[in-house]
């Protein structure tokens, strides 16, 4: 429930308590004194949902839009007149649970920070994201993502597009860029640091292989439901008045750690590992942006002025379809990862049938086989490790020949051009004592 006061303009202190009379809400009346153009200062309770009809009816008597309005929350209101108002609005559907226009606009407004908290805060949580991954620790990096303060810029770019807001859209579009750019800087600072002064003496393979940093070398589609369903709980728990810190934990799940991956990369000369979670940074910003603008446009917030409507709406319909084309774009390489993976696990299957069949015709046997995968975005098959194993009282089977035509023969073709045209097989034996 919510608080409001409004100003009440010279002559239209009888017109603006006639519309709450109509409206069923209790009111206070207070005399204004400063001596301007208002008479009276009006203070009523409602609940959330009718702020925004309950204030459009006010401006149609008289309130002027750029009067002192303030709407603050309520913890309780005792009042069987303002219960029989609140079951009125909970039985109407067309504001659903949602907050007013203006609150909306400003709990968006809140959500970003100035900027130099907002630098300080994305550095701050980069470096903590960077450490984790080189520590290999999931809660370490789950840390990382609750200091971020990533959920503000994306809301306000939303809410300024749906409400016809330039000022607020562009704040949250450059708050969003800094923070992409300026989070990629300081983990590569950081990594780089780290490994001129020996504290993680790794080769770029030994950290690309860390499990926290391997798993977003590559993402999937899955990666884009992540993004999408933060960009909806975001705007939804925006326009419903709640909480939304844990929302922004979960926007920053998906855009702090593949940003600290990608500084990691070019800390350690391998950026080409890390075009994958470069991209997977770019979907998700997108991502975010666009389901959160659609979630607000459905829920019916529009600009106040009924004149702007139709600009903010060919203005909200044009950044979804650039933001939605963008997306598509970038998707397809999520796509072809996802496809990479199916790939790869049938070529495993192949390549196991195929060995084996080889070692069929010998007395040895396959005891593992390990697949090697190149350096590049989509992680393509590169290599294979076969171990051998062979009776001691023999000697080994050559086998390596075979194994690798064999293998070559049901290998895919390469889709990326780090792929590798042949893959490259090595046989290592063991003596087994039966």
């Amino acid at each position: 429930m919510r608080l409001v006061q409004v100003l009440v303009p010279t002559g239209k202190r009888e017109a603006v308590l006639r519309t709450l009379d109509e409206e069923g809400v209790d009111y206070a009346v207070s005399e204004e004194t400063s001596g301007r153009d208002f008479v009276a200062v009006v203070t009523f309770p409602v609940p959330k949902e009718a702020v925004e009809p309950v204030l459009a009816r006010l401006r149609e008597a008289g309130v002027e839009r750029d009067a002192y309005t303030v709407v603050v929350a309520a913890e309780t209101v005792a009042s069987k007149r303002f219960d029989q108002l609140r079951e009125q609005y909970e039985e109407d559907e067309e504001n659903g649970d949602r907050i007013a226009r203006e609150e909306l606009a400003s709990k968006a407004a809140e959500l970003a920070p100035s900027v130099p908290t907002y630098v300080l805060m994305t550095a701050i949580s980069a470096l903590v994201a960077t450490a984790g991954l080189l520590l290999d620790s999931p809660a370490v990096v789950v840390g990382s993502m609750v200091i971020a303060p990533l959920v503000g810029p994306a809301m306000s770019a939303s809410v300024g597009t749906v409400v016809d807001d330039d000022e607020m859209f562009a704040r949250g579009v450059r708050l969003q860029a800094l923070g992409g750019l300026l989070a990629v800087g300081a983990a590569a600072v950081f990594a780089f640091l780290l490994r001129q002064t020996g504290a993680v003496p790794l080769s770029p393979a030994e950290v690309l292989s860390i499990p926290e940093v391997d798993e977003r070398l590559a993402p999937d589609v899955l990666s884009l439901v992540i993004a999408l369903g933060a960009g909806a709980a975001g705007a939804i728990s925006l326009s419903s008045g709640v909480s939304t810190a844990l929302v922004g934990v979960m926007i920053a799940a998906a855009l702090v750690p593949p940003t600290a991956v990608v500084g990691i990369g070019i800390a350690w000369g391998a950026p080409e590992a890390v075009v994958g979670s470069a991209i997977l940074v770019l979907v998700n910003i997108l991502s975010v942006n666009f389901v959160a603008i659609g979630v607000l446009w459905r829920q019916g917030y529009r600009p106040e002025r009924w004149i702007r409507r139709d600009e903010a709406r060919r203005a909200a319909f044009f950044r979804i379809a650039v933001i939605g084309v963008g997306l598509l774009v970038l998707s397809s390489f999520l796509g072809a990862v996802t496809y990479t993976t199916y790939r790869n696990a049938d070529f495993q299957t192949d390549a196991r049938d195929a060995v084996e069949d080889a070692l069929s015709d010998t007395d040895a046997r396959l005891l593992s086989m390990e697949l090697q995968y190149d350096s590049g975005p989509l992680q393509e098959p590169e290599g294979i490790v076969v171990t051998v194993g062979y009776d001691p009282a023999s000697d080994p089977p050559v086998v390596e020949r075979e194994l690798t035509r064999r293998v070559n023969a049901v290998a895919p073709e390469p889709l990326s051009p780090w792929g590798a045209s042949e893959i490259d097989v090595q046989v290592r034996y063991v003596a087994v004592v039966e």
